[in-house]
């Protein structure tokens, strides 16, 4: 676990409410979070950055650790994928608000899918049946619009195919060597598979709903009703880290670089290029789209029962906050 600190004024806060905390605890996770790399790497971008409370950045390997430390007080806002968040508030009691948006799935954006070996005879997903098939993780996120998919070609995800475990960064040595028919491909591993050539997509996410939100911004909502003014001042930090994330590719590419340890040539391949996942400019939630999920969610299994997205929606601390 990494721990970076960091500042972030709260206008007002000593006048105002001067019985708010100080200090923000915030789960971060790589890769795609652009806005608070640049909040970590690029302070001084952010007018007043260490004058009235501090933000201590710490880093965990998924959003499902993020989602037990929120519940259990040891962070105040993290990272969370809309799955993670409403398994913390069915099986855990989690209250928390989503306060922004990293990034998700648009027509025109890349969107995740499952590759197969150029020459392999399985041409469409029902050519699965009997086969081997790669998840990054059993039981995420991308489970349930896999599932209904597959289910659209006469499939079921739990028993007409062997599902496997393989992180993100071995799907494709998994697919070339055979160890599995077909795996699943996220960025910046896709962008690398597809430069090597000898993989082809097979079906992607977008083909049962378009517009997946893959991560967003979440914080409990007992901190946010004690901190009004701090939870705003971080959205307002937020919102302006993805514009100048945005705006300013070049630099952008460095930032993400120093965070992720990867060459910038390599993260120019598609790092806010077209076969890279969509941004809203403001950081802005897609409550609609998140209860697609919760729905599809629900309907695979993943969720005991439907969840209403707009139980994590104050207007009051939801970016854009400018």
């Amino acid at each position: 676990m990494v721990l970076i600190t960091g500042a972030v004024p709260v206008p007002g806060l000593s006048t105002a409410r001067a019985e708010e905390a100080t200090t923000l605890r915030v789960g971060w996770t790589i890769p795609a979070e652009e806005a608070k790399y640049w909040m970590m790497r690029r302070p001084a971008a952010f007018p007043g950055l260490g004058t009235r409370y501090t933000i201590e950045w710490v880093q965990f390997q998924g959003t499902a650790p993020m989602t037990q430390a929120l519940a259990a007080g040891a962070l105040d806002c993290a990272t969370q994928s809309p799955l993670a968040l409403a398994q913390g508030a069915v099986e855990g009691g989690l209250k928390a608000d989503i306060v922004a948006q990293h990034v998700s799935e648009k027509p025109g954006s890349f969107s995740v899918y499952w590759a197969v070996r150029k020459d392999s005879p399985i041409r469409t997903p029902a050519d699965l049946k009997g086969k081997t098939v790669g998840i990054n993780t059993l039981g995420s996120g991308i489970y349930g619009p896999m599932a209904l998919l597959l289910r659209r070609s006469g499939l079921d995800a739990s028993r007409d195919i062997k599902l496997v475990e393989i992180a993100f960064p071995l799907s494709e040595d998994a697919i070339r060597s055979g160890r599995v028919d077909a795996a699943v491909m996220n960025q910046p591993f896709a962008a690398r598979a597809e430069a090597r050539g000898d993989i082809r997509r097979l079906f992607a996410l977008s083909e049962q709903q378009p517009d997946i939100v893959h991560i967003l911004e979440a914080c409990r909502k007992d901190f946010v009703a004690r901190n009004p003014n701090l939870v705003r001042t971080y959205v307002r930090a937020l919102t302006a880290g993805m514009r100048m994330a945005l705006a300013d590719r070049p630099e952008t590419l460095k930032v993400v670089s120093e965070v992720m340890k990867a060459p910038v040539a390599v993260l120019d391949t598609y790092l806010l290029k077209d076969n890279d996942f969509a941004r809203d400019p403001g950081a802005r939630p897609d409550f609609a789209a998140i209860q697609r999920m919760y729905d599809t969610y629900a309907e695979t299994g993943l969720l005991p029962r439907r969840l209403d997205a707009e139980e994590f929606h104050d207007p009051a601390v939801t970016a854009p906050i400018e």
